[in-house]
């Protein structure tokens, strides 16, 4: 019961400023309708307890869980199957995560459907699955982060030139939402699991930067699905 006073506290104290810009700003300068003041009200008590109750799941299923699926995987000797979850696990995390959806639904209205919602959360997925599965490849074969980020963010800024102008900043954000509180505790938490079994003396390192690759993926697929559209 301790862990969700804390998370709850936690959720107090990230929501604090936003409230105190908006209360000030509805009683200085922008004075918006009763109704719409209150139903921001309402709003921010339903994201509070959302908030405290995901991050609690989070903290009690999703990080345990996928640590332990990271570290039973290894075990098994093969590392295709380390490999092909990987991909499989961060398809269906990007799928649930609440910001891509956002991001999709937004795209979905300016473009008139002409990017539809499903097809946009699907590219962005892949994405993100491929390079997942890459991070894993790159922890079993002991290669530099380095080594993949500059490679990855070179064929971002070469992809950008023959993509059409309103996909970039599309894509961008496409990389940024994946950072969002679905994908990366589970991403993480399965890094840490593999990298302690198959890390050895550079586990605390290998552990870590799937996020950062994780982001690589879905600008080069939104890139390439502009192409494609164009």
């Amino acid at each position: 019961m301790q862990d969700i006073k804390e998370t709850a506290q936690e959720v107090f104290y990230a929501v604090l400023p936003i409230t105190a810009v908006v209360l000030v700003l509805q009683f200085t300068l922008i004075w918006l309708p009763l109704a719409d003041f209150l139903q921001f009200m309402v709003g921010l008590v339903m994201v509070s307890t959302g908030l405290t109750l995901f991050l609690w799941g989070v903290q009690v299923a999703m990080l345990p869980i996928g640590e332990m699926i990271g570290s039973s995987l290894p075990r098994l000797g093969k590392s295709w199957l380390v490999v092909f979850f990987g991909l499989l696990l961060g398809f269906a995390a990007t799928v649930a995560e609440p910001d891509v959806r956002v991001l999709a639904m937004q795209v979905d209205q300016v473009s008139g459907g002409d990017i539809s919602q499903n097809i946009l959360i699907y590219t962005v997925a892949a994405g993100v699955a491929f390079f997942v599965g890459l991070a894993m490849l790159r922890i079993i074969l002991s290669i530099p982060i380095t080594y993949l980020l500059v490679t990855g963010y070179a064929l971002v800024f070469l992809l950008a030139a023959f993509t059409p102008a309103h996909f970039v900043p599309v894509s961008f954000d496409a990389g940024g939402v994946t950072t969002g509180p679905m994908t990366v505790p589970f991403i993480l938490a399965l890094g840490v699991g593999v990298a302690s079994v198959l890390g050895g003396k550079t586990a605390s390192a290998d552990g870590f930067g799937l996020v950062a690759l994780a982001s690589i993926g879905p600008i080069l697929a939104v890139m390439l699905l502009g192409i494609f559209y164009n």
